[in-house]
């Protein structure tokens, strides 16, 4: 029963919440950050395995106007375990539409890496290696207005 309550209000409130954060999301970049928290001794490797399998699909994204912008972000300094992360990849998506629709990525890594079975192979490491991983929309904050 708490279940079926928790769901019917995200159900009801969601488009509510949604709208609210952005009135006009069909011309307005959406940013997203995704936060890849490794193993301890994997972050190197996490590191070289994304630069070789994802970042290329995403610079090819952006080449097809899906995506505005890519960077990565690393803690300069240490954190509580708690808190750590070991990378944030910002990507900013032409508008909230085309990041809420669906793409055809295997078609993209088909183009990209012919070696299927090395490509899968990796990319099932990649997320081995990971302790955590996690997404979050955000927005600007207009301090001026």
């Amino acid at each position: 029963m708490r279940t079926a309550v928790i769901l019917l209000f995200l159900a009801v409130s969601t488009p509510s919440l949604l709208s609210a954060q952005s009135p006009s999301t069909s011309d307005q970049p959406f940013v997203v950050e995704y936060y890849y928290k490794a193993k301890w001794g994997h972050a190197d490797e996490f590191l070289t395995l994304f630069k070789k399998n994802h970042y290329p699909v995403l610079k090819k994204e952006i080449e097809m106007g899906r995506l505005l912008k890519v960077w990565m972000d690393q803690p300069r300094y240490h954190m509580t375990e708690d808190a750590r992360w070991d990378f944030r990849v910002t990507i900013v998506f032409k508008n909230a539409t085309v990041a809420n629709e669906p793409v055809d990525e295997a078609a993209l890594q088909k183009q990209l890496y012919p070696d299927q079975e090395t490509f899968h192979r990796e990319e099932q490491r990649r997320f081995e290696i990971l302790d955590s991983h996690w997404d979050l929309p955000v927005r600007s904050v207009d301090l001026d207005k």
